[in-house]
């Protein structure tokens, strides 16, 4: 530009000054025109890069907002599955307390491979000391946990979550433990599952894919005392951070966006979100130097094309000036629309002449298309159950909830296979499996289309059918029962089922109730001797039906 200046103001001073050189109007428009161009040039420029900067700004801000709200759901979806899966596990203690060592570390073993949620999954009694866990190679059997996130968690007696501290066996780990107690309700110690931080595990395996883009853009976790837990310097896992202002408003419980100083100087623009179900914080910054890069950048490559013909600056200049900044206005558009799930196509074509826009448009579809499909498979991974394909206990309770918040009536079939501890003890639990499929798959061919079939936990699965009254959910309960009779299964005999059936509002006017009366229904199918389809709190209408075959084993 100062070149430019510096050529063109020379040449109006000698058409003026020299006598022997008339100023004629083509010249002076010409002049003029230059100098109208130039001007219109710098004031555009300058607009420019103020008006981007903010721009970029705004628009890294809420992309970063975004992001950490995104993946504060993902985070949260994840914590409650793993909750679930410890659940599951703590459950399966209190319903089989005479079961052998063997048979526990079995179940430990499964539940840890199959999830993969935890390094390592492990049983504590209320001594503190490890009665099983998972590996064996930790060799922690038989031994008192001292450390005092153990102790913490073993007083608890109640969902626990850790913050970042040393184990008994030297690793830096977050434990996460849900109490386990008999039937009777005693206390009986804690299923504990720990996050190796310094080795691979769920929350690298998830999000350990991009940690820092070619933007210099990454994000971090912290626990609700400012420790890192998650950072893309694993030499940082466990520092505590909270003198920086992000984290001291995540650990008030505040979510958003802002220019921010980490504790090591440098500035940033970060978007932090909590996560709701354990209190951590997640930050997504950018450094700020990357945005005043991209703007100098911009900023040459305008000076270069000032060096082209007039004509073609004249012409263009307005255009370019009103052009340059709406690449990213619509940028920042098309975030509020993802930020709020709406499907908006992307705002410039991938190939944009700006390099800018380019860019800051391939780093926002990459990470929104990231996100969106990082939040589906943990969405299906939170609602579907892995092994049979149905829906899980979690789908479940939250279609039961929405039918009686709007007192539509249906029923429910729980359901269970006769018998099928006898089934792992002697073929082996992945026959188990494949028997579990099996069934699933009857369930599936056996209702109507608009039923919706889930896995309720173990070798208990749970039918509900909307806008179904207690006598034909018993008839379609009894239908189900003869299919899996009829059916060929991967165990190479006869299995066979024992349901239990209750109606909303007939039985019970809340799901809790409601599936208490069929699961009480189901046992008393048990009781009757198996093989048979009971309904809550009624004579069994197996009575009032023509009588079927039942095979007994």
């Amino acid at each position: 530009m100062t070149f430019l200046i510096k050529q063109v103001i020379p040449i109006i001073y000698a058409s003026v000054t020299r006598r022997r050189y008339k100023l004629t109007l083509p010249m002076l428009l010409s002049a003029l025109t230059a100098l109208a161009v130039l001007l219109t040039l710098v004031v555009a420029l300058t607009a420019s890069y103020h008006s981007q900067r903010q721009s970029l700004y705004n628009t890294t801000l809420q992309l970063n907002n975004t992001s950490a709200t995104r993946m504060s759901l993902t985070m949260d979806s994840l914590f409650q599955s793993m909750r679930a899966s410890l659940l599951t596990a703590s459950h399966f203690l209190r319903d089989n307390p005479a079961l052998s060592d063997a048979g526990i570390l079995d179940h430990l073993e499964y539940s840890r491979k199959t999830s993969s949620y935890f390094n390592s999954i492990f049983w504590v009694n209320t001594k503190g000391i490890v009665q099983n866990v998972s590996p064996p190679a930790i060799e922690l059997k038989g031994k008192k946990l001292t450390t005092k996130a153990s102790q913490e968690a073993l007083a608890a007696k109640a969902s626990y979550v850790s913050t970042p501290y040393i184990s008994a066996t030297g690793r830096l780990i977050v434990l996460i433990t849900e109490p386990v107690f008999d039937k009777q309700g005693m206390y009986k110690g804690y299923i504990g599952g720990t996050i190796y931080l310094h080795e691979k595990n769920i929350l690298s395996t998830i999000f350990g894919s991009n940690l820092i883009d070619s933007a210099g853009s990454y994000f971090y976790v912290v626990d609700p005392t400012g420790k890192l837990v998650f950072h893309p310097d694993p030499e940082r896992l466990g520092d505590d951070v909270s003198g920086n202002d992000v984290v001291r408003k995540l650990m008030k419980g505040f979510n958003g966006e802002e220019k921010v100083k980490n504790t090591q100087g440098e500035t940033f623009l970060a978007g932090f979100s909590n996560v709701a179900s354990n209190g951590w914080g997640i930050v997504v910054q950018s450094p700020v130097e990357t945005i005043y890069a991209q703007l100098n950048s911009q900023t040459r490559s305008t000076v270069i094309y000032m060096g082209l013909p007039f004509l073609i600056i004249m012409l263009l200049a307005m255009f370019i000036a009103r052009r340059l900044a709406m690449p990213f206005a619509a940028l920042a558009d098309y975030i509020g629309h993802a930020a709020d799930g709406q499907a908006f196509s992307p705002p410039i074509k991938r190939n944009h002449w700006n390099r800018e826009a380019y860019v800051l448009t391939q780093t926002v579809l990459g990470a929104v298309e990231s996100m969106r499909k990082q939040s589906e498979v943990l969405t299906h991974a939170a609602l579907v159950d892995p092994l049979t394909g149905l829906l899980n206990r979690r789908a479940m309770e939250e279609e039961m909830g929405k039918w009686t918040a709007n007192e539509e009536p249906f029923s429910l079939i729980v359901l269970d296979i006769d018998r099928f501890k006898t089934i792992n003890d002697t073929l082996g639990h992945q026959v188990g499996d494949e028997v579990l499929k099996c069934l699933a798959d009857v369930l599936n061919h056996s209702v109507r289309a608009l039923d919706i079939c889930c896995r309720y936990g173990g070798e208990e699965f749970v039918v509900l059918l909307p806008g179904c009254g207690a006598e034909e959910a018993f008839r379609l309960a009894e239908r189900i029962r003869l299919a899996v009779q009829k059916t060929a299964t991967p165990a190479n005999k006869v299995i066979t089922v024992s349901l239990g059936v209750a109606a909303y509002p007939h039985h019970a006017a809340d799901t809790n109730t409601l599936f208490k009366l069929a699961d009480e229904a189901l046992y008393a199918a048990k009781e009757a001797g198996r093989n048979r389809t009971m309904l809550a709190g009624e004579v069994p209408l197996s009575s009032l039906l023509p009588k079927q075959p039942i095979s007994r084993r």
